[in-house]
């Protein structure tokens, strides 16, 4: 079936069938309707190249994944879960596309060929070079995570500075004064990824401000480093009484050793993350968390692309997704004449400063 055989049956010339599949000029109601009987009766479907070419527009969005060789983690499969559905939601396809790491010829042909109207950038590093590159192609971008060219297109981000330092913050308000951050691995923090870099300077300088003791471990990003990262932490640090990562991959690992080596959690230990809900409730113990908010996330994405495409002129939008910590039990003040725990009266602790409001959101001008 084509536009000709639908001209035919509805008995009208091509050009009206299509203006009035593309509505590039006004076709009378009845006449519109009765050409619109007959596209539904044969089932055409306009092809996707040749609406392109007469739109200017594919109705495709590229996704840049990490390489898939290692296999993707549960919850980056989330984000891409929820950049497909909201896209969709707008008639959008999501075309997927490894880069970094080897893969970057990928990317690349995909920007040169023009196969979709922008991208979307996942795992973005402080000096990512994907993002000069769609700069400099003229293609509208965004990227879940911020670069060191930010003012130059838009993103969304979470607030893992921030949240580290809020954890800190908590966590000494309960008296605890020997505390360790498990990070992402160490290629990671070399590459400046986003993430990893943040959290590390954010847990390094409010722990600093606050005169605790702190200990930093990178982690790869699996179940063996997280078990390995927990008797490395238990036999080289005692005297830390609580612990706080951003590692997905290993959370429930690194919980499940802690757990097997005969600490208790809180009660000899308290294990703070930030983490999906679905990690942070997956383990032993179940982890207070501050819970990655994977869908609300990748809905902004899409609809920041949507505005740029709508509007090449408008300015860089930012969002910056703070949600709050919820108390799930695994944290708790240190117990009496631990090695953290000296000093008196702080130790007793008090109300949990935990919030337990529903996740929000910080606009970042």
């Amino acid at each position: 079936m084509n536009i000709g055989e639908v001209a035919r049956r509805a008995g009208v010339s091509r050009s009206t069938v299509s203006y009035v599949l593309s509505g590039k000029r006004p076709v009378s109601g009845p006449l519109r309707e009765h050409i619109q009987r007959v596209i539904d009766e044969v089932g055409y479907a306009p092809s996707a190249t040749a609406k392109a070419l007469a739109q200017g527009r594919t109705s495709a969005i590229g996704l840049a994944i990490p390489p898939m060789a290692g296999h993707l983690s549960v919850d980056q499969l989330h984000f891409v879960g929820a950049v497909a559905e909201a896209a969709a939601d707008h008639d959008y396809d999501i075309l997927l596309s490894p880069s970094g790491r080897g893969r970057e010829a990928a990317f690349e042909r995909l920007v040169a060929e023009r196969r979709v109207d922008g991208f979307i950038l996942m795992e973005v590093l402080l000096h990512d070079q994907r993002v000069p590159t769609l700069v400099e192609a003229g293609l509208p971008l965004v990227t879940i995570g911020r670069s060191d060219m930010d003012d130059h297109h838009s993103w969304v981000d979470l607030d893992y500075g921030g949240l580290v330092a809020q954890g800190v913050e908590m966590l000494h308000a309960m008296g605890h004064r020997a505390i360790a951050f498990v990070n992402r691995p160490q290629e990671l923090l070399d590459q400046e990824y986003g993430p990893a870099f943040r959290a590390a300077d954010a847990f390094g300088k409010r722990t600093a401000e606050l005169g605790m003791h702190s200990v930093h471990r990178c982690c790869d990003d699996s179940s063996e480093a997280g078990q390995a990262c927990a008797d490395e932490l238990l036999a080289t640090a005692p005297e830390v009484t609580a612990v706080l990562t951003i590692n997905e991959r290993a959370l429930v690992a690194l919980v499940d050793r802690v757990i097997d080596k005969g600490v208790a959690i809180p009660g000899h230990m308290s294990l703070m993350a930030i983490t999906s809900t679905r990690n942070a409730t997956s383990c032993a113990v179940p982890i207070s968390a501050s819970d990655v908010p994977t869908v609300q996330m990748g809905e902004a994405a899409v609809t920041a692309m949507l505005a740029k495409l709508d509007n090449p002129q408008a300015p860089p939008s930012r969002e910056l997704f703070a949600p709050p910590y919820v108390d799930r039990g695994s944290v708790a003040p240190p117990r009496q004449g631990s090695a953290t725990g000296k000093g008196g009266t702080e130790t007793a602790g008090g109300p949990s400063p935990m919030r337990t409001k529903r996740t929000r959101k910080q606009q970042a001008r």
